[in-house]
């Protein structure tokens, strides 16, 4: 026998596509189709189901960009039908291969009740099995005309302001077809033993038993009568498919999922409707399919349900009671994890906790966070903090640079917290249970020498969809089969308690888990970026003189107002909208509402610091900062401490000096700082020869991924922004303007030196009209620097400035929030911004015959990639920025404290007691606020912020009856409470610690 695979395998592709695939549904009628057209935003159900709509035929053009088109569906199942099984195919129009990201429906009763979802990989809606003849049938589609977002192409259609109204979509197939579920188990079983065939080595045993078996099969269908011998070609494959796995097989838990972006290539509001077509279909899938288990995270996304599509959220609800529809990884949203502050990153798991206790009683022990780029150092204690141990992503298999080489492991962050971590070997959150896809879990995962189990997230996602019943039909062959991992449906929780019972003593990565790629998300659409930064700090206030105002003068606390916009602000923070990666009527919309909460958050700080100022004529500098300055008490208001003055002259060659008697800066007539000299230390923080404030300009064309990624070759050319239309002083006689002009581009700067104060502050206005490109801001430093820091949530994290490694070169582009940091003993220097989180530093051999090294911080201000939004960033920008020569890393704490949270001056009748004090600068305050459980209580949390070992006393400005240690959700924890007289607490934190006090008022 001459034995000849390729044949075998060439004959089993073209007969299931072109013979069993089709007999799936072997007779078919059409239906009657009519259609209503309903521009603008998505109308309520009630009112999309009683509109009138007109006859449409297939083959005809539906659908203007982003809008929502009713159909309706009638038919008869015919006589011949009775006792079959029966089911509407309707295809709006769909593209096989792109689940997800074009139009789809949602199916409704004629009385609301919601079906199931409509989408390229589930175009069907069961009828009736068995069917009767002569039943009517009658369906309603909300269909959304969602446009095809061309892959890295500019394209108009990202926002309905000009995407125009032509159609996007040709109806297609709308029929009532008989199901025969006999042909549809035999092409899982051809593509089950197929693909496992394609996977296993040529000289296996077990490929060449599957192939012969194959052969079999095929010879057995008669391709004139697929339908009437299905069965008997089922039957050669039994023995086949019942031969069991090996037993040291790889082990996946398979968790039925559906990623679904909460904004992306789609806005916020098309998000509520994917979600609740996507739980339609699992909701479905788990009442035909009892061993199959689905996850989903995103309280916001079960939040949208609840308050949006109750008719949905009635059928989640009764899921979740039955243990098989599952609330997964306790946040608000999966958010991006490098930019959001500190406070940001604690509420994302105290809202999606929250949630998720309050709705279903359910407690989640993992973050899940499958797609978010990266993550940063202060992650893991915010995880523990919040009563969660453990975390599952993918992303990190994109590095393009180096392999992780770990999928389980313990992750440690900067305070020594260590959570049990999980990269699915699998490598996608997309996982369709295909052969492929498990054979390389099982090759792929890298702790085969001390484990043997990993998890696979099951379904459709990005724009949802989720898993499909072909899915949990593979699965379930899966599940012990020779020559495959075995495959069964676990929730998150039971993988979890396996793998780690499995795998105690896994190892551990200490530090950032950097994402070689997806760099510039730090820096894209720079407009939400500091509508994000500046909410965040607003709501600090809003938070700390509201409960201070509450304590003092009974102001009643906006309980529910602080919720709701906590809230807005967390979705604003999902991994494609705060990261720029969003289309451009995502981020217009999300500019808009920081504007509108920005707005709130300033009526509420204004009403909370009147209350507590009171009537009076003496002028009052409120300080929310938490370190005092100019005399003003850090979370109190006083008549600020003011003395000496800044001196204005021209500099000899040209330019200006400005001097305080702390620094003098050297500006020449390009408006380039030459000198920052500081004059206690009797030294120079320029480097030789070199100019900060430099602005230096990039040509930006990634390979791919246009707003995500920036490529290291951009540094290859450069232009250094020397030339200035003026450099003049100012009226204030303390600072110097500065004007640009580039390309179609316009910068305005004011360089100004405070009085009695040890730091440069930039403002840079830029006019923004450039395509492709990507500004920087440059500061040459004279430092010898090995590493430097960074602010990271609740602490900071160094990075080498070397590129010893691959692994250091690799980040030549990396996340700041406040501060940036370089040093030598005894002297340093930190670069503080307002809204800003890319920079890289890098290394310089001096040329000055002085020898050693310099070091440059370059901060990143702005890109203009084409894609998805072809306009991001056009337009006007602003920026603060600060250097701080002679700055220890207390100093760089307290000044990006100060830049972003600058001075407010009312007039009252007295000065403002902090609410709460702290004797030691190293412990930072980040939250004073009331309970949320609406007890009064004072709640405040603080880190250890330089990096050792902490002693302080947090002073009450109240009488206290009890202190509480917290978690994250102000719950008290079992350690023992600080040390306490009256309102005196005794402290004691380790390098970064973070903690939360409840302190209850007598």
């Amino acid at each position: 026998m001459h034995d000849d695979p390729g044949l075998v395998e060439a004959r089993l592709r073209r007969v299931l596509d072109e013979r069993v695939r089709p007999a799936v549904y072997p007779e078919s009628v059409p239906l009657e189709v009519a259609v209503r057209h309903m521009p603008g935003e998505p109308v309520p159900v009630a009112e999309g189901l009683a509109a009138e709509p007109r006859r449409i035929e297939p083959g005809t053009r539906w659908g203007a960009p982003w809008g929502t088109s009713w159909f309706r569906v009638t038919g008869t199942v015919p006589e011949a039908w009775a006792g079959r099984t029966v089911e509407a195919l309707l295809d709006l129009g769909f593209d096989q291969n792109m689940p997800g990201f074009q139009c789809e429906g949602l199916v409704y009763r004629p009385d609301g009740t919601p079906v199931k979802g409509l989408n390229p990989r589930t175009p069907w809606v069961r009828v009736a099995a068995p069917a009767r003849g002569g039943e009517e049938v009658r369906l309603h589609i909300e269909a959304a005309s969602n446009p095809v977002i061309p892959g890295f192409l500019p394209t108009p259609l990202g926002d309905p302001e000009t995407a125009g109204d032509a159609p996007q979509y040709t109806l297609g197939r709308m029929d009532l077809a008989v199901f025969d579920e006999n042909v549809w188990q035999l092409v899982i079983d051809l593509e089950v033993l197929g693909e496992l065939m394609a996977e296993l080595p040529s000289d296996a045993q077990r490929r060449w038993d599957i192939l012969r078996a194959l052969d079999r099969a095929l010879d057995a269908v008669d391709l004139q009568d697929v339908n009437g011998t299905a069965e008997r070609a089922r039957a050669r494959l039994t023995e086949v498919l019942a031969a069991p796995a090996a037993a040291s097989a790889h082990r996946i838990s398979a968790v039925g999922h559906a990623h679904i972006d909460s904004a992306w290539l789609w806005p916020l509001r098309e998000t509520v409707r994917k979600v609740a077509r996507t739980t339609s279909n699992m909701t479905a899938l788990l009442e035909d399919a009892p061993e199959f288990v689905f996850a989903m995270s995103q309280a916001q996304q079960w939040a949208w349900l609840k308050e949006r599509r109750p008719e949905v959220w009635t059928r989640v609800k009764k899921a979740v009671a039955d243990g098989r529809f599952v609330p997964a990884g306790g946040m608000w949203v999966e958010s991006d994890t490098n930019m959001p502050g500190s406070e940001a990153m604690a509420r994302q798991f105290v809202h999606g906790k929250r949630f998720f206790l309050d709705e279903f009683g359910i407690e989640n022990d993992e973050a899940w966070l499958p797609d978010t780029f990266g993550f940063a150092a202060g992650l893991p204690q915010i995880i523990r903090a919040a009563g969660s141990t453990r975390l599952l992503t993918q992303k990190i298999s994109w590095s393009r640079t180096n392999a992780f080489p770990h999928h389980t492991f313990w992750w440690e962050g900067i305070d020594g917290t260590r959570i049990f971590t999980h990269f699915p070997p699998v490598d996608t959150y997309n996982c369709a249970m295909t052969g492929r896809e498990l054979a390389h879990a099982a090759r792929n995962f890298k702790d085969k020498a001390a484990a043997r189990h990993s998890l696979a997230p099951t379904g459709w996602g990005d724009g949802g969809g989720g898993t499909t019943r072909e899915m949990v039909a593979k699965a379930a062959r899966l599940r012990d089969l020779e020559g495959s991992p075995r495959v069964v449906w676990e929730t998150p929780r039971e993988f979890f308690d396996q793998a780690e019972a499995e795998y105690p003593q896994a190892p551990v990565w200490v530090g950032e888990l950097y994402l070689e790629l997806h760099r510039a998300t730090l820096t894209s659409q720079a407009g939400t970026k500091r509508g994000n930064r500046r909410c965040e700090h607003l709501l600090r206030e809003a938070e700390l003189w509201a409960a201070t105002a509450a304590v003092r003068t009974g102001f009643p606390y906006p309980y529910d107002e602080l919720d709701r916009i906590w809230k807005t602000v967390l979705l604003h923070q999902f991994h494609d909208i705060l990261p720029g990666s969003s289309i451009a009527w995502v981020h217009r919309e999300a500019r808009a509402t920081y504007e509108r909460v920005a707005g709130e958050l300033e009526r509420i700080v204004d009403s909370a610091q009147r209350a507590l100022a009171g009537e009076g004529a003496t002028p009052l500098v409120f300080n929310a900062a938490p370190h005092t300055r100019a005399g003003v008490p850090a979370g109190g208001a006083a008549t600020p401490v003011t003395g000496g003055g800044t001196e204005l002259r021209s500099r000899a060659g040209g330019g200006f000096v400005l001097d305080n008697g702390l620094l003098r800066i050297g500006i020449d007539e390009r408006g380039l700082v030459v000198s920052a000299y500081d004059i206690e230390a009797g030294r120079e923080t320029i480097a030789a020869g070199r100019a900060a404030n430099l602005l230096q300009l990039h040509p930006d064309l990634p390979n791919m991924w246009d707003a995500w990624d920036v490529d290291e070759f951009y540094r290859n050319t450069v232009t250094d922004l020397t030339g200035a239309e003026s450099v003049t002083a100012r009226e204030d006689g303390a600072s110097v303007r500065v004007v640009r002009n580039f390309g179609d581009s316009r910068v305005t700067q004011v360089l100004s030196l405070p009085v009695g104060e040890r730091r440069l502050v930039l403002d840079t206005e830029v006019d923004w009209y450039e395509t492709e490109k990507f500004l920087k801001l440059a500061f040459p430093l004279d430092v010898h620097a090995e590493r430097y820091a960074s602010e990271t949530q609740f602490g900071h994290f160094y990075r080498p400035t070397h590129t010893n490694t691959s692994w250091d070169a690799a980040r030549f582009e990396a996340c700041n929030h406040r501060f940036v940091h370089v040093a030598e003993p005894g002297w340093g220097v930190a670069v503080v911004n307002d809204s800003t989180y890319g920079h890289d530093v890098t290394r310089t051999v001096r040329t000055d015959g002085d020898r050693g090294t310099t070091t440059t911080v370059r901060m990143s201000l702005l890109r203009a990639p084409r894609f998805p939004d072809p306009d991001t960033d056009q337009g006007v920008h602003r920026f603060r920025h600060a250097l701080v020569p002679g700055a220890d890393i207390g100093d760089a704490v307290r000044e990006g404290w100060r830049i972003n949270l600058p001075e407010r001056r009312l007039t009252g009748g007295q000065d403002v007691a902090p609410l709460v004090t702290v004797d030691e600068d190293a412990v930072v305050v980040t939250a004073v606020k009331l309970a949320d459980d609406g007890s009064g209580d004072v709640v405040v949390r603080f880190h250890e912020a330089h990096g050792g070992r902490a002693r302080a006393t947090l002073t009450a400005g109240f009488d206290v009856a009890d202190v509480t240690v917290t978690d994250l959700l102000e719950r008290p924890l079992t350690q023992e409470a600080p040390e306490r007289a009256g309102g005196r607490i005794a402290l004691r934190l380790r390098p970064f610690e973070l903690m939360t006090l409840r302190l209850r008022r007598a």
